[in-house]
């Protein structure tokens, strides 16, 4: 259930902009007013600075108002006066959307400070994971799995098995819970699945609901059935859900101040996005030489396999992956990896999306390529591995044990 913080920051916010809406650019006879109303915000936010602990919008406005005092050489002695509250025009949807200025992001949290660093989280195929950090990891995972968990929403996915018998999985279902924060959106949750992705959270809705900010959160369908766009503005965060053929692929943009707002850090070992797969998770390419052995006798000894749906070589999966990804890099291998595994071409167009999904929410336009595949070493996920120089043999041979 949705729960009303007890931070009243909003209120102050909405206070302090009611009172000098206009006055941004005060000359010099209009300074005092504009000071006796810094006084007042300043006020009201040491009241709810008890409640406000951790509060990236309360940080912020502090850090704000003492910014604005140097640059309007404010006293922070001095008298306060009651703000002059504006009434919203009924039915001014406009006024609804852009107000309160807490519901947008790169306005309110970072309006006296740096730009914000943003990150880049995606999930597509086999699985293939690349991290906030561009760890790019291929995992088993199945089974359902947090990729984000932090204090503004949760994302998890549900990944099972392509093929009867094979370990390898793909997304077949996904479940993103917005919760409800201060007078800007209420808890939403929205919710995807093979064959079904859905325009609206699951409540009907298309926005964040009755408050005052509802359209600082809003899903837009970008292709019926195969691709949607969620705007959180209020936590400057852009997902994107793609089903391309049976099963699902997650993209988001988020600041780097909300990926690591959370309660307990040392709790958020299973979250994907931000630590990466477990290790007894992750598929290890250096260990393939020495399991192909292992891998022959079983074939010789044990029942026949399951085959894929359509054989793919190596040339012919190289060359099906070069028509839509013609840079060799690690998305480009995984589409290589995936058609040996699966022999379903809908994974070559899983691995294009995935990057033209880098292309528009990474931040970095020097990193959108990786070549180097990482495989954690410790439980702190930090330690990567070169690239392997027979990694194109490892992938060929890899495609077999999946379906073991």
């Amino acid at each position: 259930p949705a729960v009303t913080s007890p931070c009243k920051i909003l209120k102050c916010n909405s206070e302090f902009w009611a009172a000098t809406s206009g006055s941004h650019h005060l000359g010099a006879e209009e300074a005092p007013e504009f000071c006796t109303a810094l006084r007042a915000y300043a006020h009201c936010t040491r009241r709810t600075a008890r409640t406000c602990r951790g509060d990236l919008a309360y940080h912020s406005a502090v850090h704000g108002i003492d910014d604005l005092m140097v640059q309007h050489n404010c006293s922070k002695d001095g008298p306060t006066s009651q703000p002059r509250l504006r009434t919203l025009p009924p039915g001014d949807s406009q006024e609804r959307s852009d107000s309160p200025e807490i519901c947008h992001y790169e306005k309110s949290f970072h309006k006296h400070s740096a730009a914000p660093n943003y990150t880049h989280c995606g999930l597509f195929g086999d699985p293939h994971l690349r991290t906030f950090t561009d760890t790019f990891q291929t995992c088993k995972v199945q089974g359902a799995w947090p990729l984000i968990d932090n204090n503004y929403l949760n994302v998890q996915v549900t990944n099972t098995p392509v093929l009867p018998g094979s370990s390898a999985t793909a997304t077949s279902k996904l479940t993103i819970i917005f919760k409800s924060f201060q007078e800007c959106v209420d808890q939403k949750v929205y919710q995807a699945e093979m064959d079904e992705l859905p325009a609206a959270f699951v409540d009907g809705s298309k926005n964040g609901g009755d408050k005052h900010g509802a359209n600082s959160l809003k899903i837009t369908e970008k292709v019926s059935g195969q691709h949607i766009e969620i705007q959180a503005k209020y936590i400057g965060t852009t997902i994107v859900v793609r089903q391309v053929g049976r099963y699902l692929t997650f993209a988001v943009r988020m600041p780097e101040e909300v990926v690591n707002a959370v309660e307990d850090r040392d709790s958020q070992g299973l979250y994907l996005c931000l630590r990466g797969c477990p290790v007894n998770q992750q598929i290890d390419f250096q260990t393939i030489r020495s399991a192909q052995a292992t891998e022959g006798r079983a074939r010789r000894k044990g029942p026949s396999l399951p085959a894929p749906p359509e054989a793919f070589t190596y040339e012919t999966a190289t060359a099906k992956c070069r028509e839509k990804l013609p840079v060799e890099d690690l998305y480009f291998q995984s589409c290589v990896f995936d058609l040996l595994t699966t022999g379903d071409v809908n994974f070559m167009l899983a691995a294009y999306y995935a990057f033209e999904d880098v292309k528009m929410l990474h931040s970095n336009k020097d990193k959108l390529h990786l070549y180097e595949r990482t495989r954690d070493l410790s439980p702190g996920n930090t330690a990567p591995t070169g690239t392997h120089p027979a990694l194109w043999v490892a992938l060929l041979c890899l495609c077999w044990l999946c379906l073991l």
